[in-house]
């Protein structure tokens, strides 16, 4: 059987569960106020708004910003240290990529995010993560939205409830996924048992025209006026047939069919990056994840509280073979446009109260992956034992490194972060208190963080 919310997910619209009682609201039609209306933190926040930058199925950290020498140092010897892994692997693996050291900080990079590293004394990196299970699908689960097993709310969704959008024309929360979804899809975005109201929106952002990024963006047939007067008699309808039942559903079907219509302008101007300066547009790339990053700041911008830009379909960060040449080639679809957003931020005035995240479900191995036959695929296997993520702007302290992994990198030796301790930073970032941020759902209160976390405030500024 499928339900409201299912169908609301499945839509061909993708608009999911998200928006409205602006109409209801004005005319007085539904008792409680519009879900997505912009409220007050807890205390005042550094950050405003969240751009994720998801590297989906897992980057190697000793091959990006956590440089191990060691390993060429017992390069093809096996590592008496080694822990369990999903596969077998072999001796240590070092990374055939060169790290510099960059920015007055110091901070040693790899070359695949040379450009990404000239803004290194504005990023925090946290070298100490730890997931709970070397398997994709939990480790998703966990990252987005706290909980490796339940389903649970993602960490936009919770954005929205604790603040609300200051746009009420666009989704307060968009994931982009070039090319189809991630693995666990629109799971990776759910509101659960929050209201649909809070989901994320998910856009192809492979597609260039507006009508394929946003389907259905325009009514071939019905002209903006008759479908005002349509809407309008829908509310009343549903308002009426909303006196005698409480369902969160039914809301989130209200608040969608009024989102579509207000985007249908709003969007139109926020996705179109003709209007903006050639040199613009050349900084970011004439590239799918350029043109992705770019519509992502022009959401932000408009107001947009959480934009999520995974790489693409599926899993493209999982090299189990052939790190050197998979790694180099999805790191140059990317590096040059997170340096191009950190660029254009500082030069509008939004860096320091939007909050950048970048990483991956866990990291790899620092032992080379062996196929069934016992031989070397020059690949790494999971490794959700220490990995690394980094922060920059709103409010963190940059050129700074939190915590450590051991000489070769399989574990979190220093300062290990959980990735509740990560979620409960980034609330504090936005003013809101971890602890405080909760929701009562079958009798209990829910919080992101579930019991645990805390905030690392050696990252913040």
């Amino acid at each position: 059987m499928i339900t409201r919310r299912s169908l609301l997910q499945r839509s061909s619209l993708g608009l999911g569960s998200l928006a409205l009682d602006g109409l209801l609201g004005e005319e007085g039609l539904l008792a409680a106020g519009n879900p997505l209306a912009a409220r007050g933190s807890h205390f005042p926040g550094r950050a405003k708004r969240v751009i994720h930058f998801f590297l989906n199925g897992g980057p190697s950290h000793v091959d990006t910003f956590d440089p191990k020498p060691a390993l060429a140092k017992y390069a093809g010897k096996p590592l008496a240290n080694t822990l369990t892994t999903e596969r077998k692997t072999g001796a240590a693996f070092p990374s055939p990529f060169r790290f510099d050291r960059h920015g007055e900080s110091g901070i040693e990079v790899s070359e695949l995010f040379a450009k990404t590293a000239r803004h290194i004394d504005d990023i925090a990196v946290i070298r100490s993560m730890q997931a709970q299970v070397p398997n994709h699908e939990p480790s998703l689960m966990l990252m987005n939205c706290g909980d490796s097993v339940q389903a649970r709310p993602s960490f936009g969704a919770w954005t929205l409830y604790g603040l609300g959008t200051e746009n009420e024309n666009l989704p307060g929360f968009i994931a982009m996924c070039p090319g189809g979804m991630p693995i666990k899809d629109h799971e990776n975005w759910q509101s659960a048992f929050l209201p649909g109201a809070y989901q994320g929106t998910y856009i192809d952002s492979k597609h260039e025209e507006l009508g394929k990024l946003i389907e259905n963006i325009d009514h071939p047939h019905v002209t903006s006026s008759d479908q005002r007067r349509q809407l309008d008699l829908l509310a009343k309808w549903n308002a009426r047939h909303r006196e005698v039942r409480l369902d969160e559903r039914l809301d989130a079907r209200i608040h969608s069919y009024e989102l579509a219509f207000r985007m249908q302008a709003e969007a139109s101007d926020a996705f179109d990056l003709s209007k903006e300066p050639a040199s613009i547009r050349e900084l970011y790339g004439n590239t799918v994840h350029g043109r992705q990053t770019l519509i992502a700041r022009r959401l932000l911008e408009r107001g947009v509280r959480y934009v999520q830009l995974w790489h693409g379909a599926g899993q493209p960060w999982d090299n189990h073979n052939d790190i050197e040449k998979n790694h180099r080639k999805l790191a140059s679809e990317i590096d040059g446009p997170i340096a191009a957003l950190l660029a254009d931020l500082k030069q509008r005035g939004l860096f320091e109260d939007t909050l950048v995240l970048w990483g991956g479900e866990f990291g790899r191995t620092p032992t080379v992956e062996l196929s069934g036959a016992g031989k070397p695929q020059m690949g790494r296997d999971h490794n959700h034992y220490g990995f690394s993520v980094w922060m920059a702007g709103g409010g963190i302290k940059g050129g700074t490194i939190h915590g450590a992994t051991d000489e070769f990198g399989f574990r979190a030796e220093k300062d290990p972060v959980s990735v509740h301790d990560l979620h409960a930073t980034m609330l504090h970032l936005l003013g809101l208190d971890h602890e405080r941020l909760t929701y009562r759902y079958a009798g209990r209160d829910f919080r992101l963080t579930d019991v645990h976390g805390k905030v690392l405030r050696e990252i913040v500024a």
